[in-house]
């Protein structure tokens, strides 16, 4: 699926720069937002296919822009994919098995990243 439109959220630059450079070589249209907050203020705007969202984040974190999600465009919530370096705290477990969603783990393989995304992207063309 080329030329999709996706939104990474994540804090770190370098982490969102990262996965921006691997979803772009690959054909997509990738867009970074560095917190919860800015990523609601860009998914009013437009629409996106896959939506990769870091847990910890200042101002809005993960479960913050997803509860938003659910609240504003319950639609997307199927399309986001958590990425965490800390999937054994007992909050963002709970967290993670509640929602259903696909979970990328830091430090994450960049062929991980492209098959999460990719079956993503295809669940929301069905």
């Amino acid at each position: 699926m080329r030329g999709e439109a996706i939104l990474v959220v994540d804090d770190e630059p370098e982490i969102a720069a990262l996965l921006a450079d691997i979803l772009a070589a690959g054909g997509q249209e990738v867009e970074t937002a560095a917190n919860g907050a800015l990523a609601l203020d860009k998914l009013g705007k437009r629409a996106y296919g896959a939506i990769l969202s870091d847990i910890k984040m200042p101002e809005l974190d993960g479960p913050g822009l997803y509860r938003e999600l659910e609240r504003r465009h319950p639609d997307l919530v199927r399309r986001v994919i958590f990425l965490t370096g800390d999937t054994l705290a007992p909050g963002t477990a709970e967290f993670l098995g509640r929602t259903g969603a696909p979970v990328l783990t830091k430090p994450f393989r960049v062929e991980e990243v492209i098959r999460v995304v990719q079956r993503v992207l295809q669940m929301g063309t069905r």
